[in-house]
């Protein structure tokens, strides 16, 4: 297939997925295009040899793959002015959020492959959870644009009616991470670190963490008891943290993000 690549929409997501598809060298710079109104933003991808117009159609001409990466707002307006210029040869990608695969084949009133995929802005470092869902698309392509994911990070393909929950736990998911983080930081600094030095520790522990988790398969549960001794400050800790509602709130927090995305 078609190996080109245009990214409709350089916002901080679509940007970001520009920036990892470099980094992972999954496709020539030149082969990558971009767009957006103010190109004068993307001079940095420009001059990285990626394509840069503000012209949506113009890059969705010669693509095999495009990526429709706007807000969703956007999404009508943008899918009926390209889609006299997308065919049944191309692959179209949303990563936008709250769009269901129908919706976007209702627009377009043509049968094309169409993938809904759900990364996080860590896809610029390569380290994004992305899960996905599509319809009408070949096994091929279904493996291309997995693994074109999977060298943005890790990849699940799920059912649609759960993308929303995954668009919380693993896109909002991030800043509830660096919430936690920055609670560390402050933390340790309270306990007699400078900020910098908390910083690199809490960060590099919340990383470890979680390639335990990832490398060993194992439950977060089974990983704390090998760190819990009787009577030890870490179990001290953790209770202290249970009794003032930190898993509870945390459990809040996403139900409660995962309703204002349903509601809307």
């Amino acid at each position: 297939m078609n190996t080109k690549i245009s990214i409709i929409g350089a916002g901080n997501l679509g940007t970001a997925i520009a920036e990892g598809l470099l980094k992972s060298k999954f496709c020539k710079p030149a082969d990558i295009t971009v767009t957006k109104r103010n190109t004068a933003t993307l001079s940095a991808l420009q001059n990285k040899g990626v394509r840069v117009t503000s012209n949506n159609n113009e890059a969705v001409k010669n693509a095999g793959l495009i990526i429709l990466a706007i807000k969703p707002f956007q999404v009508t307006d943008v899918l009926n002015g390209l889609k006299k210029d997308l065919t049944s040869k191309q692959v179209l990608v949303s990563v936008v959020t709250g769009v269901n695969i129908a919706d976007i084949e209702t627009i377009l009133a043509k049968k094309m492959p169409v993938f809904r995929a759900m990364p996080n802005t860590a896809i610029a470092i390569q380290e994004s959870m992305t899960c996905l869902s599509f319809n009408n698309a070949t096994g091929e392509q279904t493996e291309y644009v997995t693994n074109l994911f999977k060298t943005l990070g890790k990849v699940t393909v799920i059912n649609e009616n759960l993308m929303d929950a995954a668009t919380v736990l693993g896109a909002c998911g991030t800043a509830y991470a660096m919430r936690y983080i920055r609670a560390n930081i402050q933390g340790g600094i309270e306990i007699g670190f400078d900020s910098k030095t908390a910083n690199l520790i809490a960060a590099q522990t919340v990383k470890g963490a979680a390639e335990l988790l990832l490398q060993n398969g194992t439950h977060p549960e089974q990983e704390i008891d090998k760190v819990t001794t009787p009577k030890g400050c870490t179990i001290a800790g953790l209770n202290e943290m249970e009794h003032q509602g930190f898993s509870s709130s945390l459990i809040k927090g996403i139900a409660t993000s995962f309703q204002k995305i349903v509601k809307t």
